[in-house]
């Protein structure tokens, strides 16, 4: 389980196209102190597993699935990404609760400077935007963010000055796609929900 909270803006080294997946060797010299091969380190809110590592770079497999569901498909060799490794038990928990595990993909609309922030207009697949709530948390190619806006296909953002400078959301321009991850619990709600009224249908009885 991951925070949310970039540790470090790392690099991609050089990409290998294997057919059905790729190996990507990326260099992050914060979140490699310590690896172990079979670690998971996220890049871009992707969890991924590290095969190889030393020299403050590590590799890792990329799956068709994951290349086809995340913007991972469009890193190259330069391209800077955001990585953070997973909680330690009694740590603080500084973001939200983010899995790694990516729904979809939105794409940077607009950005609005302000003197001391920026608002980032983002789309939103239509089928994640019933988990998307104004004041909401999501993740946003592995930031903890605050939704500040939420319509029917779209969300906003406001990022710091820190954020900003920090991690790839510094750097996404209009155009460029981004990896989203909605908040969980929201999923786990409505499955829940879901399944009682199915109960309660076949019950015969008022779900309320």
């Amino acid at each position: 389980m991951f925070t949310g909270i970039v540790e470090e803006l790392g690099e991609v080294t050089a990409v290998e196209n294997l057919g059905d997946s790729s190996r990507f060797r990326l260099r992050g010299p914060v979140v490699t102190e310590g690896a172990r091969h079979g670690d998971s380190i996220a890049v871009n809110g992707v969890c991924l597993t590290v095969v190889e590592f030393g020299d403050g770079e590590f590799t890792a497999d990329v799956m068709a699935e994951t290349l086809s569901r995340s913007s991972l498909g469009a890193l190259q060799e330069g391209s800077r990404v955001n990585l953070e490794r997973p909680m330690a038990v009694g740590d603080r928990l500084g973001g939200h609760i983010v899995q790694g595990h990516v729904d979809g993909t939105g794409t940077i609309v607009e950005r609005k400077p302000s003197e001391n922030w920026e608002i980032v207009k983002i789309s939103l697949p239509g089928d994640l935007a019933r988990y998307v709530v104004e004041k909401g948390s999501i993740t946003v190619d592995g930031v903890s963010l605050t939704v500040v806006d939420a319509g029917r296909d779209y969300f906003t953002i406001s990022l710091i000055p820190t954020t900003l400078a920090l991690t790839t959301l510094g750097l996404k321009q209009p155009g460029d796609p981004v990896n989203l991850e909605v908040d969980v619990i929201a999923k786990y709600v409505e499955r829940l929900l879901g399944a009682r009224s199915a109960d309660a249908a076949e019950a015969g009885v008022s779900a309320t």
